[in-house]
């Protein structure tokens, strides 16, 4: 058996590793020429990080990201509405990790280059269509020779070509009001250090930021995001430039004890700009010898670690039923399909941070004198299990520490 693994970013790295694994041979054909450091940050949850333990990359992840503490959710006026510990601080058996997206790629790169040899990896390899017979799949490519293999994962992100082909009349992607901008600060620490913060409503600018990067003299690279709603939207990549000047007055005014919020954002590296955007869920992903995983199949928005997480869940089913035979897409497709769906739909209706608008509801907008008289802790913690739970992120999925 062999696969051919469209894409090389997080999903197309896990899944050839896990492939690797159960002894069965693949090749990853990624369209860039060279992988760049682009991206911000990203949240590795426990449910994540157990199955990156499982193949050894904790240590590189470790290396380069930062193991967080708890979440704290803020209103607009700095207000705290509620905390909760996160990772190992949470009970859980593995770590939580925030890591810049080029640090984790990284980590997994060295770890395929090393098990999997530095030529299972072809850039420049732009897959434009694939073509199937009884022996196996054609993968078809902008440049160069197409690539033969008895089945094919498309891994190839938001833009699937492969996705395409299969759904060719599904359009733009679904857009659900609401821009977001982000970017990374040089910066002190910001209340414990280790602190994934979540501040204000939709209404007047959300706010969110965290360590991804420990630096010299005791500072840290912050990765921060501010979403506000928008009626129209144009399509871009994940990289597009933003400008301070459409959404610093958000914040213009959100000078904390904890923290001056414009003067973190004015002092960002880069901001970058892009649409809050999914795709409806499909409940087909196989047709015949080829299959989607991550983006390419789940699109969904970059809330709660879930985009690489679910694309990381991917990989571990399907190499285990590839190992155990059978109809293997088919039992892949049953067994992700409905769960990522789940997590889509919820990731769009119902996110951890709806707490904070639903505090923002209930006050006006108005500062409170005591939070319990506004949303009581259990209200809290039910809607934030309830996005644990679809996501399969809880305790009791993950596994208790000892």
């Amino acid at each position: 058996m062999n696969v051919a693994l469209i894409g090389g970013g997080i999903g197309g790295l896990v899944a050839a590793l896990y492939l690797h694994r159960e002894g069965i041979a693949c090749r990853i054909y990624e369209a860039a020429r060279e992988f760049k450091p682009l991206g911000v940050g990203i949240n590795l949850l426990p449910h994540a990080m157990r199955r990156l333990s499982e193949l050894g990359v904790e240590p590189g992840i470790r290396r380069r990201g930062v193991e967080p503490k708890e979440f704290v959710w803020f209103n607009q006026h700095g207000q705290r509405i509620f905390e909760e510990p996160c990772g190992r601080n949470a009970g859980y058996t593995w770590p939580h990790f925030s890591i810049h997206r080029a640090d984790l790629h990284q980590a997994l790169l060295e770890v395929v280059h090393e098990r999997l040899g530095r030529d299972a990896v072809e850039l420049g390899r732009k897959c434009v269509r694939v073509d199937q017979d009884e022996g196996g799949v054609t993968v078809r490519f902008e440049d160069g020779p197409a690539a033969r293999a008895e089945v094919a994962i498309a891994c190839d992100g938001f833009h699937s070509a492969v996705r395409k082909q299969f759904y060719p009349d599904e359009g733009r992607a679904a857009f659900g009001g609401i821009n977001m901008w982000r970017g990374v600060t040089v910066n002190k620490p910001i209340l414990s250090g280790a602190s994934i913060v979540r501040a204000g409503p939709l209404r007047s600018g959300k706010f969110m930021c965290y360590v991804i990067r420990n630096l010299a003299g005791g500072m840290q690279l912050i990765n921060f995001a501010t979403e506000v709603r928008r009626e129209s939207w144009t399509e871009n990549d994940w990289n597009k430039p933003g400008r301070l000047e459409d959404f610093i007055h958000y914040h213009e005014d959100w000078h904390f004890d904890w923290l001056d919020v414009p003067e973190l954002i004015r002092r960002a590296e880069f901001i970058l700009e892009y649409p809050m955007v999914d795709r409806d869920p499909i409940e087909r992903w196989s047709f015949g010898r080829v299959t989607l995983l991550g983006d390419a199949a789940h699109p969904m928005y970059p809330r709660g670690g879930n985009g690489g997480a679910q694309a990381i869940m991917d990989a571990v089913a399907f190499a285990r039923h590839l190992k155990n035979g059978g109809d293997v897409l088919k039992v892949y497709e049953e067994e992700r399909v409905p769960l990522a769906n789940k997590v889509v739909l919820q990731s769009r209706n119902a996110p951890p941070d709806v707490i904070i608008d639903e505090v923002e509801r209930r006050t006006g907008g108005k500062k409170f004198k005591n939070i319990d008289d506004v949303m009581s802790k259990e209200e809290m913690l039910k809607v934030l299990e309830k996005y644990k739970q679809v996501s399969g992120s809880d305790l009791d999925s993950v596994g208790r520490a000892a």
